[in-house]
């Protein structure tokens, strides 16, 4: 397998999913603007995504890749399909349990998690009704997850990486069509979060079927393989949820802040989520299969190679994202959000919130490659606690930032704290003797540095001869953002080209 070309396949279906992601932005701000409606989305929307991340994404799939790995490798094909039904046996029934709970205790919910709604009833009454019914998309999710995983390890990455356009196609269409008959309109979102989450399940069956692979789910409890991943997935939801908790800490100080922030945080966070899901997301996704393979091989050697060329790759892309961002914060927030409900002050509160995320951009996309190194060796321990110190990193910053800097400042207290987790997790895998970078890392950031250099001072220079970004159609406006965005991917990757970087030299396979 061409560990490049997966890589490519992965993230050219989340580019779809991410430029979707933008329109349903770009719509979600056009008729919604930024408003007691869509901080109150916003969060209910944000509980069930991070169960989500704790239950799916996260813990789950740290613990069950591997293992997973291992059957497919060493037990053969019946037994990896008797492991997936135990499996998806209990994950089914915690998840039931988890959305009954969530369901019913939907206002509890709403002010132990956004607790500055209490002062506004109506504010809080709305949260907490479309809790309810986004709720069991958390059930949904985690079991498209699970479907995910699975194809993943037998090298279908892109199915799993097609299945967030689903949503953003269902909640484009339920804000556009939908929204007319429901009162208030922004209820539309939240049941086209509910249909998203059918869709992505619905989805990935029929592939399941054609590697052999689609199980009922099957309760056994004493089954040995089950019990692996439940030890296993112990450490990982302390992990996982100490960075959730971190979130819903900055969503409950978020909500004593005036209106409009959590909105303004979520629209920088979806734009943050475009290189954050393109490369590191999509790298994490292969990478873990791959290095689970070489650990249940025991082939070291070929194990530090696949992580030393994940974090130069990974490095390539995350350091010229964050400049350009940062520098076209105004513009790219301007061409997509600035129309109908979304003012110019939310379109200045929103750069603040990304401004301060894209410092921490970098550590985002790392962490998504320095974390798999632990996972496929089963060492979830050493990720919680470094997770557990973030914790406290990010809530100290937070106290130190909010009142200076607001919201923006919960953005950077988080962007600072990816940092420091990635430069910990990158210490303990060298410390411990896991991961010897190869030769040559000196002169590779010296040249990325200046390919750098030479894009900010493109960049800069073409957005000076622009007209004033809140003028014309939405369609004139993202014909200059392509040109100023296309002016700094040539001047960057010409410039590399140049100081000697080859295609070719990324190009990697795994078995």
């Amino acid at each position: 397998m061409n560990l490049l070309k997966s890589l490519a396949a992965v993230s050219s279906m989340t580019l779809v999913s991410r430029i979707l992601g933008f329109a349903r932005e770009a719509i979600v701000a056009r008729y919604f603007g930024a408003q007691i409606g869509t901080d109150a989305f916003f969060t209910a929307f944000r509980l069930p995504n991070l169960l989500r991340r704790i239950f799916a994404e996260g813990a789950f799939s740290q613990a069950f890749v591997p293992i997973l790995a291992e059957y497919k490798a060493q037990q053969g094909e019946e037994a990896t399909r008797t492991f997936i039904a135990y499996v998806s046996g209990m994950l089914t029934l915690a998840l039931a349990m988890v959305t009954l709970i969530g369901v019913v205790a939907a206002p509890v919910v709403v002010w132990v998690t956004a607790s500055g709604f209490k002062g506004d009833p109506e504010k809080f009454a709305l949260t907490a009704h479309m809790l309810r019914i986004v709720f069991p998309y958390i059930f949904l999710i985690s079991l498209s997850s699970l479907a995910g995983a699975v194809l993943n390890t037998w090298n279908r990455f892109s199915v799993p990486a097609f299945v967030p356009t689903l949503l953003n196609v269902s909640m484009i269409l339920f804000a556009l069509f939908v929204s007319p008959y429901c009162h208030p309109p922004i209820m539309a979102l939240a049941w086209g979060v509910l249909a998203g989450g059918i869709l992505q399940l619905v989805w990935q069956l029929p592939h399941l079927k054609q590697i052999g692979m689609l199980v009922l789910p099957r309760l056994r409890w004493n089954d040995a393989g089950v019990w692996r991943v439940m030890r296993q997935m112990g450490p990982a939801i302390l992990g996982v949820s100490v960075a959730q908790i971190s979130l819903l800490i900055n969503l409950s100080f978020a909500s004593y802040l005036p209106d409009g922030s959590i909105s303004w945080m979520n629209y920088a966070d979806r734009l943050m989520e475009f290189p954050n899901g393109l490369l590191g997301v999509a790298l994490g996704t292969i990478l873990l299969p791959s290095l689970s393979k070489t650990f249940a091989n025991k082939d070291q050697a070929e194990y530090s190679r696949l992580l030393d060329w994940g974090l130069r790759l990974c490095l390539m892309m995350a350091l010229p994202a964050s400049v350009a961002l940062a520098i076209l914060s105004g513009p790219l927030i301007a061409s997509l959000l600035q129309y109908g409900k979304f003012l110019p002050h939310d379109t200045l509160k929103t750069q603040y919130a990304l401004l301060a995320y894209t410092v921490g951009l970098s550590g985002f996309l790392l962490v998504k490659v320095l974390a798999p190194g632990f996972y496929a060796r089963q060492n979830i321990r050493t990720p919680v606690k470094i997770a557990i110190f973030t914790l406290v990193l990010t809530q100290l910053m937070n106290l130190a930032f909010i009142g200076p800097l607001k919201h923006a400042g919960l953005a950077l207290s988080i962007g600072l704290a990816s940092c420091a987790n990635a430069g910990l997790l990158y210490w303990k895998l060298r410390s411990q003797n896991v991961f010897t970078p190869l030769p040559g890392w000196k002169i590779f950031f010296i040249k990325i540095l200046v390919a750098l250099a030479v894009m900010a001072a493109v960049l800069f220079g073409t957005l000076y001869v622009m007209p004033a970004w809140d003028q014309g159609l939405m369609v004139m406006r993202l014909l200059r953002l392509s040109v100023v965005v296309l002016a700094g991917l040539v001047a960057y990757f010409g410039s590399l080209f140049a100081l000697g970087f080859r295609l070719s030299d990324f190009s990697r396979r795994a078995a």
